[in-house]
C-alpha cells in the first residue's frame, strides 16, 4: 500500500525516466506481461457474443453464463496447485504449460457443439490461465528493474522504488488492457461468427507461447517447495483473510458487472464491445495512473473503501436506470474497478508474511470463488426476481467489502507497516504501507 502522506507523488512516479520506470524493462518482463495481456482478454472476450452464443447453441442466459462459472471455479481451485506445480517445475516451465493449456482449450471451445462442451472446455482454459496469471505475476516481479534509491533516500521514510510497484502496476497494466481487449476482439471477431474469438486467443497465446520461449530465462526456484495447503495456510494471517474476504465480496460486484450486463443491455457485438472498451480503458488508465496518486494522497484503505461505495452506487443506479444511464454506468464502473484492482493487489502482496506467491495464491483461491458466482447467481436472481435486484445484490456485496476494510483497518494497515522491511528485503523495494 502506499503513503497516506500528502504530496505531488512525483518521486514515486512508475513513468518517469529512471531505472525503475515501467517503460524500462527487459525483454522478458515485456513478453511475459504481453502474453498476460491476451491471457486477460479471455476472461472479456466472452462478454459481446454471450447473446450470440445464446442464439447459436440453443442455451439459456444462465446456461451460457456457465462460460465464466466454469472458467473461474477451476481458476479458484487451481490457485492451490499453481505454487505447488513452479516450485517444483520452474515458473517458466509453469508459464508455458499453462498458455499450452489455453491455446489447446481456447481452439476446443471454438468447435464445440453444445453450451455443454463450451462450459466444459472453458473449465479447462481456466486451468490454463490459472497456472499462467498466478505465476506471471511472481514473474515480472522478479525479472523487473529493480531502481535506485528514491529521491530523498532514507529519510523519506523509503528503501528502494521500482520492482514490485512497478510490477504490480506492469501487471495491472496488461490486466485493463486485455480486459479492453477483450471485448472488442469478441465484437469484431464474433460479429461473423461466435466462434471465431476462441480461435483468434488460440493464435494469440501462441504467439505468447512463442515470446515466452525466446525471451524468458528460467527464475530461481524458491529454496523450499511449496505444498498444496500453504496457500491456505497463509489465510491464518488476519491481514491476508481480511484482504481476500473484502476482495470476495468485492469481485462478486465485479463479476455482475461483467457477466450480466451484457445481457442487460442487449446490444449487437459491436456496441456492447464498443461499450466495454470503454469500460476496459478506464479501468486500465485508473489502475496504473489515477490510483497510485490517489493512493500517495489519501492513503490506500481510504482509496479502497471509497471506491467500493462509489461501485455500489453505481450499480444501484445501472439496474435502475433506462438503457442509456446503464451504459453510461458500465462504462463508469470500469474506473472504480481500477482503483479497487490496484490497491487489493498491493494488498494481498504486502499484508501477510507469507511468500508474496503464496500470498497470491491463496489470496486468489478466495476471490475466484466470487468471480464464479457472480455469473451463474445473478440471472438465476433476474428470473426469482426481476432485473433490477442482481444489482442491488452486487452493490450490497461491495458495501460488505467496504465494512470489512473499514473494521478491519488496523489489521490491514499495522501489520504492513511491520512487514514493510521484511518484503523490501525479499525484492528491493518498499511495499507501501499507509
Amino acid at each position: 500500500m502506499r503513503s497516506s502522506g500528502h504530496g505531488d507523488g512525483a518521486e514515486d512516479d512508475p513513468f518517469e525516466g529512471g531505472g525503475a520506470s515501467i517503460l524500462r524493462q527487459p525483454k522478458a518482463v515485456w513478453a511475459t506481461a504481453g502474453a498476460s495481456v491476451v491471457a486477460f482478454m479471455g476472461i472479456g472476450l466472452v462478454d459481446p457474443i454471450l447473446p450470440s452464443i445464446a442464439k447459436g447453441l440453443h442455451a439459456s442466459n444462465s446456461q451460457v453464463s456457465l462460460l465464466f462459472t466454469s472458467y473461474f471455479l477451476i481458476t479458484a481451485v487451481a490457485m492451490l496447485v499453481t505454487g505447488f506445480v513452479s516450485s517444483r517445475i520452474g515458473s517458466r516451465k509453469t508459464l508455458l504449460a499453462g498458455l499450452a493449456l489455453v491455446v489447446v482449450f481456447a481452439a476446443l471451445s471454438g468447435m464445440s457443439g453444445s453450451v455443454g462442451q463450451l462450459v466444459g472446455f472453458r473449465a479447462g482454459w481456466g486451468l490454463g490461465n490459472a497456472l499462467f496469471v498466478s505465476t506471471s505475476l511472481a514473474v515480472i516481479v522478479g525479472a523487473a528493474s529493480p531502481g535506485g534509491p528514491t529521491r530523498g533516500g532514507a529519510a523519506g521514510g523509503r528503501s528502494r522504488a521500482g520492482g514490485s510497484a512497478v510490477a504490480i502496476l506492469l501487471y495491472e497494466s496488461a490486466l485493463g488492457l486485455g480486459m479492453a481487449c477483450g471485448p472488442l476482439l469478441g465484437a469484431v471477431l464474433g460479429d461473423m461468427k461466435w466462434r471465431y474469438p476462441f480461435f483468434g486467443t488460440a493464435v494469440l497465446m501462441a504467439v505468447g507461447f512463442l515470446a515466452i520461449t525466446a525471451f524468458l530465462k528460467e527464475q530461481p526456484k524458491p529454496a523450499r517447495k511449496t505444498s498444496l495447503l500453504d496457500p491456505v495456510k497463509a489465510l491464518g494471517h488476519g491481514g491476508l483473510a481480511s484482504a481476500a474476504a473484502s476482495a470476495f465480496f468485492y469481485n462478486y460486484a465485479f463479476f455482475t458487472v461483467l457477466a450480466f450486463t451484457p445481457f442487460v443491455l442487449n446490444m449487437s457485438p459491436y456496441r456492447s464491445g464498443g461499450v466495454f472498451f470503454a469500460w476496459g480503458v478506464l479501468l486500465a488508465v485508473f489502475s496504473v495512473i489515477v490510483a497510485p496518486r490517489l493512493q500517495h494522497r489519501f492513503g490506500s484503505l481510504k482509496v479502497l473503501g471509497g471506491s467500493l461505495v462509489l461501485l455500489a452506487v453505481d450499480l444501484v443506479v445501472l439496474g435502475y436506470g433506462n438503457h442509456a444511464t446503464a451504459i453510461v454506468c458500465t462504462i463508469v464502473s470500469g474506473a472504480l474497478i481500477g482503483l479497487n484492482n490496484t490497491v487489493y493487489t498491493e494488498l494481498a502482496l504486502g499484508v501477510s508474511d507469507a511468500p508474496r506467491p503464496v500470498a497470491s495464491a491463496g489470496y486468489n483461491f478466495v476471490r475466484w470463488f466470487a468471480a464464479a458466482a457472480a455469473p451463474f447467481l445473478a440471472p438465476k436472481i433476474e428470473e426469482w426476481t426481476d432485473i433490477h435486484i442482481p444489482f442491488v445484490v452486487a452493490a450490497v456485496a461491495a458495501v460488505i467489502g467496504a465494512v470489512i476494510v473499514a473494521v478491519r483497518r488496523r489489521a490491514l494497515t499495522l501489520e504492513a507497516e511491520e512487514l514493510a522491511p521484511r518484503h523490501a528485503t525479499e525484492d528491493g523495494v518498499t511495499v507501501f504501507a499507509n
